[in-house]
């Protein structure tokens, strides 16, 4: 059984919004967060709780399917609409990901990078986001209630950090919907799968309408 005082933690970092360019915006309330877990990962320095993906529409769930994109092996590719994130293989193959995403996620556009990867990394807000809510905390370290979860991929552009992240979630009942706030998040046991095939330096694109937003 997913252990109790776990559920509490991971209950307490729902207020919070992913990404830091946005005040954080509630999201609609579940009934028993309880019910969406059924183990545990193990992971340093926490456990990656697990999701039951039963409660899912399998379209969101992991998967390797046929691909037949144009991008280069190895590149992530988001698609906004269809909140589907995909990894291209070498094989006319990718393996395709549920994610949920943000109004930020929405209005990205470009190429981007992966610059840096974080593992249970710490989030705080930026100057924006406490001016426009001045109770909000400072930081947040790494953890169970990090709204940033298991593992972050930080996005560039050249070497500007875009404050995009792709990046795991504590709410898996977010995955396959338009958030009212965030980037783009995957399950936590998603994000430390992706985490771990890509590296510093991938190509992130994202396409919106079929279409890449330049």
């Amino acid at each position: 059984m997913f252990p109790r005082r776990i559920l509490l933690v991971l209950a307490a970092g729902l207020p919070l919004a992913a990404c830091n360019a946005r005040a954080p915006v509630k999201v609609a309330a579940v009934d028993d967060p309880a019910a969406w877990y059924i183990g545990a990962m193990p992971d340093q320095p926490y456990d990656v709780p697990l999701v039951d993906r039963s409660r899912m529409d399998p379209k969101y769930r992991r998967q390797v399917v046929a691909y037949a994109g144009p991008e280069k092996p190895g590149t992530i590719v988001v698609d906004i609409d269809e909140r589907l994130l995909y990894l291209v293989q070498d094989n006319g193959e990718a393996v395709r990901y549920g994610v949920g995403v943000g109004k930020l996620g929405f209005s990205w556009k470009g190429t981007a990078t992966v610059g840096r990867k974080g593992v249970w990394p710490d989030w705080g807000p930026t100057a924006t986001m406490v001016s426009l809510n001045p109770d909000l905390p400072r930081s947040r370290k790494g953890g169970l209630d990090n709204p940033l979860g298991a593992r972050a991929l930080y996005l560039y552009q050249g070497p500007r950090d875009t404050l995009f992240r792709i990046h795991g979630t504590n709410e898996p009942w977010s995955i396959g919907e338009q958030m009212s706030s965030g980037c783009v998040r995957m399950l936590n046991e998603d994000i430390v799968d992706l985490y771990n095939r890509v590296p510093v330096g991938t190509t992130v694109l994202v396409k919106r309408h079929g279409k890449y937003r330049a």
